[in-house]
This record gives C-alpha cells, sequence and structure tokens, in this order.
C-alpha cells in the first residue's frame, strides 16, 4: 500500500466532491475527516441519501474496500455518482492515504 499513490488518486478522482482536513468544507459530497469508524451517513452537517444514511456501513478498511469497488452496489440508492476504483491495489492505496489524512 502507499499512501503517495493514495493521494495521488484522491486528488483526481476524488478532491473535486471531498475534503479530508478537520473543519474542511463539504462538497458535493461529505468531509471525510473521522471517517473511520464512523457509520455512514453520520458527518455533521451534510445532507445524506436516506439509503446511506439507513446501511449502517461502519466505516473501515475492508468496508471502505468493498465500498470503493462500486459504491451504488453496496449502498443501493447513494446520491454518489462515483464508478468505483476496479484496481485492488488502487484502493489500498487510497485506504492508506484516507487512514492517514483522515484522522
Amino acid at each position: 500500500m502507499s499512501e503517495k499513490k493514495g493521494a495521488k488518486i484522491f486528488k483526481t478522482k476524488c478532491s473535486q466532491c471531498h475534503t479530508v482536513e478537520a473543519g474542511g468544507a463539504h462538497k458535493q459530497g461529505p468531509n471525510l475527516s473521522g471517517l473511520f469508524g464512523r457509520q455512514s451517513g453520520l458527518a455533521e452537517g451534510y445532507s445524506y441519501s436516506t439509503a446511506n444514511k439507513n446501511s449502517g456501513v461502519i466505516w473501515s478498511e475492508d468496508t471502505l474496500f468493498e465500498y470503493l469497488l462500486n459504491p451504488k452496489k453496496y449502498i443501493k440508492g447513494t446520491k454518489m455518482v462515483f464508478a468505483g476504483l476496479k484496481k485492488p491495489a488502487e484502493r489500498k492505496d487510497l485506504i492508506a492515504y484516507l487512514k492517514s489524512s483522515t484522522a
């Protein structure tokens, strides 16, 4: 897993909709600060889909690995329009970056 590669993936595929820093703004998607260990749909001040709020997913390396493959399949009814990352190595790199940048 490469945090550096993950940062590049975040910048090119995620940063147009998400921020990671504590207190960062919500964009089209929620700020991801404090993501790990949090239940989906609970970032304060963001308007989530009902599907996301009711999914009960607790974000961890494992749940993110599956979610990032195909978000619309993992949480049916999510408003996240991202198609997903098919390559396992890219998902692992992105998760490594998210783990350090959202803590």
